[in-house]
């Protein structure tokens, strides 16, 4: 820690890391999976709570409409929960976005429940990592960073939505606001690995609803009068897969229809989801579903209807983002925390941060692993590191030592 000034020391050294471990295990026992809505309004009240600690307003913003395709193949509204926002100093000239959710994968009739300590580093729990430990870095590094003297100068919004983990389509308008004219972004998805590694590049992320309608008849009298929905949509999965290529993986997941063992089924849903790794890969799936799908229609006499598209980007790795990416490292050099990154397989927010044009970091959270797993777990130590390390980047980025 030689490479520190008095002044960055002093911001470090004022972090205590028991309240955020406090607020980790009280925001972790309560469920917030992404449909919990009642789960989700309590931790958004608990949280704007906590974030009043910083100078700023604190709202809780109502979330967008989002739609979604039952398996009738109905289109219907899909309720979501309020998301988080504090704006702090909103006329500064320079100024920042960091964001977080409150949602985890974990349904509320979940076994998994509640946190355990594994050793006396390591606590498993619902979204310990993935992120209520996130949050709680946040929090803690924001606290700190106002005690810098550059602080006064500079802005920042934070954001922490309820949908993160169906993909941010309630959010995501809200994130392409918040994100305008900022300087630079960081994210707070736990490390790639639990070394503190972080995520560099991303691929992209896109889910999609085949709705597809045919004719029922009966499967002994009269079949040949049926247009059998469910194979067509079985013969679009198919055909998917065709479309794959080093730079595209499709993953059919699901199909929804069919009907009794002696009727042709006239309706069927196919879902499937797409990761283009860059932008020409997902230009590339843009051009050749449509023209799948017309064949499919042509050749099974059916009609199709397709939902969804791409929610996440790809995110590569600009000079802005290495020029970040730089910074974060130099810094964690500075607190004895050896950072490196890598490409990721994984999507988030940051995705569609860096597609408005901002510089992202979004591994910025703790240590930890196993996440959506009974099996997650936060390397509890690392909660003090991480704030230490986001306080020390906001710090050098808004021009302290």
């Amino acid at each position: 820690m030689q490479q520190l000034s008095p002044t960055e020391r002093a911001l470090i050294e004022g972090i205590d890391p028991a309240p955020m471990l406090a607020q980790v295990q009280q925001w972790c026992a309560i469920n917030t999976d992404t449909r919990n809505l009642s789960g989700l309004a309590e931790t958004a009240e608990l949280l704007a709570s906590a974030f009043a600690a910083l100078p700023g307003e604190v709202r809780l913003e109502t979330p967008d409409p989002v739609e979604s395709v039952a398996t009738d193949g109905t289109v219907m509204p899909l309720p979501h929960g309020r998301h988080l926002v504090l704006s702090v100093r909103p006329s500064a000239p320079r100024r920042y976005l960091l964001t977080g959710h409150m949602d985890t994968v974990f349904p509320a009739d979940s076994p998994f429940q509640s946190t355990t300590w594994l050793d006396g580093e390591t606590l498993n729990g619902p979204g310990v990592a993935d992120m209520k430990g996130g949050i709680a870095v946040i929090l803690a590094a924001l606290i700190a960073f106002e005690r810098s003297p550059v602080a006064p100068a500079i802005g920042y919004d934070v954001m922490i939505n309820a949908d993160e983990e169906t993909g941010s389509l309630s959010s995501a308008p809200l994130i392409a606001r918040l994100a305008e004219g900022k300087a630079a972004a960081l994210t707070y998805e736990p490390s790639a690995l639990p070394d503190g590694t972080l995520a560099g590049a991303r691929g992209g992320s896109g889910n999609f609803s085949a709705v597809v309608t045919g004719r029922s008849a009966h499967a002994g009298r009269n079949p040949k009068d049926g247009r059998n929905a469910l194979v067509a949509a079985a013969d679009i999965a198919l055909r998917l897969k065709g479309l794959e290529t080093a730079g595209l993986a499709i993953n059919p997941a699901r199909i929804d229809g069919g009907s009794a063992n002696n009727v042709v089924p006239d309706h069927a849903i196919l879902r499937f989801n797409i990761r283009p790794r860059g932008e020409a890969d997902a230009e590339r799936f843009s051009r050749a579903i449509h023209g799948l799908l017309r064949d499919i229609e042509v050749e099974h006499e059916v009609a199709i209807h397709l939902h969804g598209g791409i929610t996440r980007p790809p995110k590569p790795l600009t000079p802005q983002a290495e020029a970040l990416f730089g910074l974060v490292r130099d810094c964690g050099e500075a607190l004895g925390q050896p950072i490196r990154w890598q490409t990721s397989g994984g999507v988030c927010d940051g995705n569609n941060i860096a597609a408005l044009g901002v510089p992202v970091v979004d591994t910025m959270g703790v240590r930890g692993g196993s996440i959506h797993s009974a099996d997650e777990f936060l390397i509890v130590p690392s909660l003090a590191e991480r704030a230490a390390l986001s306080a020390l980047v906001l710090h050098r980025l808004s021009g302290g030592e």
